[in-house]
C-alpha cells in the first residue's frame, strides 16, 4: 500500500473517532439539558393569623389531710360547697361547675430510722373542680379573685385558665391556602431575572402549626412547606 493510501485510511478513522465524539458530546449536552429541565425547589411557605379564644376552663384542686377517712371527707365536701357558693356568686352558671369523684391515700407513719411502717398516720384526701365557660374574660378574672377561698382556710391548688377555639380546624384550612400562596411568591421571586418559570408543583407536605400568645417571644404559628417544579426555558 502506497503512502497516499495510509494517510486516506488514517484520514477515515479520525472522522469516525471524531463523529463518535461529538455524538458523546451530543449526548452529553441533552443529558444536561434535561437535567436543568427537571430541576426543583423547596420553598416554605407561612402564614400566620391572629385569633380569639371562644372557650375556657378552669381546674381547682381541694385537698386535706386528717387523721381519719371519715374526716378528710367531711372537709372536702364541706371546702367544695364553699367552693361551688363562691363560683355561683361570681356569675358561674351551676351547669357549667363540673365536681369529680372524691379521691384518697394513705400515709403510713415512718420509724426513727426512716422505714414504713403498716401503720396508717393520715389520709389525703382530694377532688377536681372545673369550669368552663363562653365568656372568658369573666372566667379569667373570677380565677384571680381565688385568694378569697384561701382566706375562707381552703386548702386548694390553682391550674392557669386554658384557652380553646372552638373553629381552628376551619382557621387551619384557610391558613393552609395562605401558606401555598406564600410560597408560590417565594418561589416566584427566586427565578426573576433568572429566565426561568415554576412549573407545575411536585408535592407538598404540611409543617408546624403552633398557637402561641399574642405577646410570646416563640415562634409564630408557620405551615405548609410547598416543593414546586423549576423548569429552564
Amino acid at each position: 500500500m502506497q503512502i497516499k493510501d495510509y494517510q486516506v485510511v488514517l484520514l477515515g478513522i479520525m472522522i469516525a473517532a471524531g463523529s463518535i465524539v461529538s455524538t458523546y458530546i451530543l449526548s452529553k449536552s441533552i443529558v444536561e439539558f434535561q437535567r436543568l429541565q427537571n430541576q426543583t425547589i423547596r420553598v416554605t411557605g407561612s402564614a400566620s393569623e391572629q385569633i380569639t379564644s371562644d372557650k375556657a376552663s378552669w381546674t381547682i384542686n381541694l385537698r386535706n389531710v386528717k387523721p381519719t377517712l371519715k374526716e378528710g371527707y367531711n372537709r372536702i365536701n364541706n371546702d367544695t360547697q364553699i367552693t361551688k357558693e363562691f363560683l355561683i356568686s361570681n356569675g358561674i352558671e351551676e351547669n357549667n361547675i363540673e365536681i369529680s369523684p372524691v379521691n384518697s391515700y394513705e400515709n403510713y407513719k415512718r420509724t426513727s430510722n426512716g422505714n414504713t411502717t403498716n401503720e396508717i398516720e393520715s389520709y389525703n384526701v382530694y377532688r377536681y373542680i372545673t369550669v368552663k365557660s363562653n365568656d372568658i374574660t369573666k372566667l379569667t378574672d373570677i380565677s384571680k379573685k381565688v385568694g378569697e377561698l384561701v382566706e375562707k382556710d381552703i386548702n386548694l391548688t390553682s391550674d392557669n385558665v386554658e384557652y380553646f377555639v372552638s373553629n381552628l380546624d376551619d382557621i387551619k384550612i384557610k391558613m393552609v391556602g395562605e401558606a401555598s400562596k406564600n410560597a408560590k411568591k417565594r418561589a416566584q421571586s427566586m427565578v426573576n431575572g433568572t429566565n426561568g418559570k415554576i412549573g407545575v408543583m411536585t408535592g407538598a407536605r404540611m409543617g408546624v402549626f403552633q398557637i402561641v400568645p399574642i405577646d410570646s417571644t416563640e415562634v409564630p404559628k408557620t405551615m405548609l412547606f410547598k416543593l414546586l417544579q423549576f423548569s429552564n426555558t
